[in-house]
């Protein structure tokens, strides 16, 4: 096969379907080929950005992405998306459309380059946030594009690899056997001990838990957890990147650790626990209550091809491996006291229809209008209120917690779209975030894509208002008239949109049909912020500016109601 073929065809035994991403005189060989030989559905995008940020949706839903852009400029505008990928685990392949191999082996100036005569700049860039890259070769392409595609299938993070626009129609020799996306076996001697060490711990404790980060969604492990749990009868806790990744209404589920920010029987389940199994688990301020989490000093420590109990650390394990092994080994609990953590939705205050909108009435009635299998994607800001809702079973939450880069959702939800179309997809973003990445509606309006987006428009950065500069213009941003932009970006659209100013104005829109694209404005005022946020905003100019920063002034930042 030529060398673009073999990789299109390895994309699509890997199970990817589509391809996002922009064209470039030195990737249009490479769409060519995928035209002609109908591999993947091409969904090209506004920017490279978005593109990283949609295929990185579409990862989250389909078990693995791939986006291509053309050498430097389309690469490092992707590369943010790529880090974020890298940061949230998030298996993506990046391929880079990058300058003929001749013009490298001869030394020829080419544009899209530093012209300085160098070559590797990019794949050491994308070193630092990829856990595998290649330039391919007509002699090195046929084992680096499997290394390079099991490599981000197995340890979930994105690849990066550069194909010269002049190899792409040259012929190789490769396997004729499809690439098969598995596990390397776990070792059968560690994978035993190693369970029986986990199943002889929990067995004896009187109070264990489990804590769960995204790894547990990445690696497809949360049927096992769950099943480990319910033959335990303990508690399953999550972080706050692992938002629905155990269904919420499951009896041992009990919630959201943050530390000091939990619930308090959360917090007393993870923190009093005797034996606490934590998977993935990495604290950061957002995912700690600011450093103030305290696991208990002999927490075993699971990831995803390795596991630390105590002193001993084992490794060529996978997993959901260890996971089934200590759930064939420990003994069926009937009689364990867990709390009371599976409480029922809130049923809300139905607050007065003709007052003017808040976020508190907001969301209240944002949380009755959530069913079974929805797909939430949230963008940094006051949208992270919907970490505090109990959510109905089989939904998803896509954010990014970890990398925090603002805009992320607007193009992660055309990947997730683009994914799972037979599901509702729910967008929540403020209009600072918006304005990032606006024009990727564009995108979803030309593919017909139905989602709801909720958009609150308080003219600005409320979460940096939280942090400093309450009334500060540098918080500030240009007033859209947000609810016309579907028209805009497709005049003929059958989008719906609404502005609403008022919980009844809410209540209307939220009953118009979903057939086509819903679009949901709602003015606030700006200095209007759930507390939960305020609260994480005011830690977070602590951590961030110490105690002679500019935010001890008067009137330097939002403040919860007292």
């Amino acid at each position: 096969m030529t060398v673009g073929d073999f990789l299109l065809r390895r994309l699509q035994e890997a199970g990817v379907g589509h391809l996002f991403g922009v064209p470039g005189d030195f990737n249009l060989e490479l769409l060519q080929q995928n035209e002609d030989g109908g591999y993947l559905t091409w969904v090209g995008t506004c920017s490279e950005l978005n593109a990283s940020y949609a295929a990185d949706g579409y990862a989250r839903l389909n078990g693995m992405g791939a986006l291509t852009v053309t050498n430097a400029v389309g690469a490092l505008s992707a590369i943010n998306g790529i880090a974020g990928s890298y940061a949230e685990h998030v298996p993506v392949i990046l391929i880079a459309g990058s300058i003929p191999l001749r013009s490298i082996e001869r030394g020829l100036g080419m544009h899209h380059t530093t012209g300085d005569g160098t070559w590797d700049r990019f794949l050491g860039a994308f070193g630092q946030v990829t856990a595998a890259q290649a330039r391919l070769t007509p002699s090195n392409a046929a084992t680096e594009i499997d290394r390079l595609i099991l490599t981000a299938w197995r340890e979930k993070l994105p690849v990066y690899m550069e194909l010269p626009s002049d190899i792409a129609y040259l012929d190789i020799e490769v396997p004729a056997a499809p690439l098969m996306l598995a596990e390397p076996p776990s070792d059968p001697e560690r994978l035993k001990s190693c369970a029986a060490a986990i199943a002889g711990h929990l067995s004896q404790a009187k109070s264990p838990a489990i804590l769960v980060d995204q790894d547990v969604d990445r690696y497809g492990a949360a049927t096992e957890v769950m099943g480990l749990a319910e033959k335990l009868q303990l508690p399953v806790a999550v972080t706050a990147p692992a938002k629905a990744v155990i269904d919420e209404t499951f009896p041992y589920y009990a919630g959201v650790y943050n530390g000091k920010a939990s619930a308090p029987q959360t917090r007393e389940a993870i923190e009093g626990s005797d034996c606490l199994l934590s998977i993935g688990y990495r604290p950061i301020d957002g995912t700690s209550g600011d450093f103030t989490a305290s696991l208990p000093a002999d927490t075993i420590r699971a990831r995803g091809h390795s596991v630390d109990i105590g002193e001993d650390n084992y490794q060529a394990v996978t997993l959901k491996d260890v996971l089934r092994g200590v759930i064939d080994a420990v003994p069926q609990v009937t009689s364990r006291a867990t709390g009371h953590f599976a409480a029922a939705m809130p049923a809300g205050t139905h607050a007065d229809g003709s007052a003017k909108l808040t976020q508190a009435a907001y969301w209240e009635t944002i949380q009755g209008y959530l069913r079974p299998g929805d797909v939430l994607l949230t963008d940094n800001g006051t949208s992270y209120a919907i970490f505090g809702f109990r959510l109905p079973p089989k939904c998803t939450v896509v954010a990014s917690v970890i990398w925090g880069s603002i805009g992320y959702s607007v193009g992660a939800l055309l990947g997730t779209l683009t994914a799972a179309p037979e599901r509702r997809h729910l967008l929540f973003i403020g209009d600072g975030s918006f304005q990032e990445t606006a024009q990727e509606l564009s995108t979803m309006l030309r593919h017909d894509c139905k989602p709801v987006i909720f958009l609150i428009n308080n003219g600005g950065y409320t979460i940096e208002r939280g942090y400093m500069g309450k009334t500060a213009d540098y918080n500030d941003i240009a007033t859209w008239a947000y609810a016309e932009l579907p028209k805009v970006f497709r005049p003929d659209t059958t989008a719906r949109s609404f502005v609403v100013k008022t919980v009844a104005d809410l209540g209307k829109a939220l009953s118009a049909p979903n057939d086509s694209l819903v679009f949901i404005e709602s003015v606030m005022d700006p200095y209007d912020a759930p507390a939960p946020v305020i609260h994480s905003s005011n830690n977070g100019a602590e951590l961030d500016y110490g105690p002679r920063g500019p935010q001890h002034r008067g009137n330097a930042q939002l403040r919860p109601a007292i």
